[in-house]
């Protein structure tokens, strides 16, 4: 018996919403704050993302 996968309107409606959107950036210090405690406490994933995201911060034309 296979499972089939139920489409949600509501769910592709949400992500084409939010693609269109640009979000905001925080400010580079807070970034560089929260990569220095990711740092600390070992989290090697949350320090990836918020290296990308200070890059992204300090150059726009970085993450387009």
């Amino acid at each position: 018996m296979s499972v089939a996968l139920v489409r949600r309107p509501t769910e592709e409606a949400a992500i084409a919403a939010v693609s269109r959107e640009a979000r905001p950036l925080p400010p580079i210090h807070v970034i560089l704050a929260d990569l220095l405690a990711a740092n600390r406490a070992g989290d090697r994933h949350g320090v990836n993302l918020c290296a990308h995201r200070a890059v992204r911060a300090a150059a726009p034309e970085v993450g387009e």
